[in-house]
């Protein structure tokens, strides 16, 4: 069985995130999506984030067809030990991180690397949701 990982906070989900995970999911059997905590999600985006709860967040990628399993984690150490104990066949990561080390890449038997998809942004959503109110 091929094992994908692929982490992030997918606080604001869009079309963006549902090809994400389809592609990822294409790549093997089982795709398993490290989520981050909100303290983790506020201590890397800010105070006024995330905008839905762990729990939420983590109900509705539970609830797309592509992911077979959403792992919490708190910190870089929290997730490193988890792809080192899921050891994925594929870790996918944001083009954007191409040239930043990248959290457990070495316990991942390859790397791949995901262009975003037309242009979609969580933050950028969230920016023109304040603004129209």
């Amino acid at each position: 069985m091929k094992t994908i990982w692929l982490n992030g906070c997918f606080d604001i989900l869009h079309p963006g995130h549902i090809e994400l995970f389809k592609v990822s999911r294409s790549l093997g059997d089982k795709l398993i999506i490290g989520l981050d905590s909100d303290e983790k999600v506020r201590k890397d985006k800010g105070e006024s984030r995330p905008i839905n709860c762990f729990h939420d967040r983590k109900t509705m990628l539970e609830s797309i067809r592509y992911i077979d399993l959403v792992v919490g984690f708190n910190s870089a150490q929290e997730l490193e030990e988890l792809i080192e104990f899921y050891s994925p066949d594929i870790l996918v990561d944001g083009s954007d991180w191409k040239h930043h080390e990248g959290v457990g890449r070495q316990y991942a038997k390859e790397v791949r690397f995901f262009n975003r998809v037309g242009g979609y942004s969580s933050s950028d959503i969230i920016s023109r949701c304040k603004r129209a109110s």
